[in-house]
């Protein structure tokens, strides 16, 4: 069933709950007093029913068909077309739930057609039927209802938003590769908040300035500046959540070039000490190969080698390998390869 509620009050008093909208229409203009209906995902023919019955504007009615509707306010002569972006935070995933409320606001009646769990408009309603005598004020003081509602709402929303900010800035210096993901995530989250929630204040104050005899009632006007404050302080935090997580994105930046120049410092150094160390392998290698060289030279036994014969020749090739290894020795010392 699309239709959730739907009742006629007179005078703040729940008068009738019709069974159907054609008995709701028949109901209202024999006691003159106000219906509020409260439909649920309806389809075009009982939407189109409404909006015959009610005068609404075939632009407003589309838009409450096809949804995925900004947050707005529009006015059609005599009625008003709210779109609203109600939202709940859901903490298993730290996500941010969109919903979407559209309110008909006329003379005699408010239509509201929800297309999603939130907000709890049985709450709203049972608050008002509380309250006679401020129901009585008329569609005005259902439609304020409604929007406290959901600006109340929004706050576990904000609370939620905070707290992971909080989170995010614990996590920041732990080097946590998953950091830097977990902030971007959540950037969208809230930029989508501020998204749904900015344009309340331009409505609201929109409501109050109204010509004089479409605005609000003077007992609603202090209702519907409590909401404006309400707004304001939401839209305060939400900014400061987003300038939070943009210097946490840069600071997460900053700390991601300085673990890679560390990382790159402890490489040059190991490549440097691997160098050294490659360099008295090396000179080491030429030191030996000097007298390495003379020995094969002279290990080759030919027979027409002068030196073979000669008184001197055993100590002249042992002074020529420690003269060739000692100049080497110095030239590398020098170089100070070893």
């Amino acid at each position: 069933m699309s239709i959730v509620d739907n009742a006629v009050y007179v005078k703040g008093y729940r008068t009738a709950d019709p069974e159907s909208l054609d008995e709701t229409y028949f109901i209202l203009r024999q006691r003159q007093g106000m219906a509020w209906i409260g439909l649920y995902r309806p389809d075009a023919e009982e939407l189109r029913s409404v909006a015959e019955e009610f005068d609404l504007n075939h632009l407003a009615v589309d838009d409450a068909l096809a949804g995925h509707q900004r947050a707005k306010l529009e006015h059609y002569g005599e009625t008003l077309f709210l779109v609203l972006r109600p939202a709940r935070y859901l903490d298993d995933l730290e996500k941010v739930e969109f919903g979407e409320i559209h309110v008909f606001r006329g003379a005699d009646f408010v239509v509201t057609v929800r297309r999603a769990e939130s907000p709890d408009l049985a709450r709203v309603r049972r608050r008002m039927e509380s309250q006679p005598e401020f129901l009585a004020l008329g569609p005005d003081a259902v439609l304020y209802a409604i929007l406290d509602q959901v600006v109340d709402e929004y706050e576990p929303v904000a609370s939620g938003l905070e707290n992971d900010v909080d989170e995010i800035e614990d996590e920041l210096f732990a080097a946590d590769p998953g950091v830097s993901r977990r902030i971007y995530e959540l950037s969208r989250q809230v930029i989508m908040f501020q998204r749904a929630t900015a344009p309340l204040a331009l409505i609201l104050q929109s409501l109050m300035a109204e010509a004089p005899d479409h605005q609000p009632r003077p007992e609603l006007q202090d209702h519907y500046r409590d909401v404006l404050d309400h707004v304001w302080r939401l839209g305060e935090r939400v900014a400061a959540f987003r300038a939070l997580l943009q210097n946490a994105l840069a600071v997460n930046a900053a700390l991601v070039a300085q673990r890679q120049n560390d990382e790159m410092r402890l490489l040059t150094e190991s490549s440097y000490a691997q160098n050294e160390q490659v360099k008295r392998i090396s000179a080491w290698a030429a030191i030996l190969f000097a007298p390495s060289l003379i020995g094969t030279i002279y290990g080759m036994n030919f027979r027409s080698m002068p030196e073979l014969d000669w008184v001197f020749g055993y100590p002249m090739a042992l002074g020529l390998m420690i003269v060739m290894g000692g100049l080497l020795y110095w030239t590398f010392k020098r170089n100070k390869w070893i």
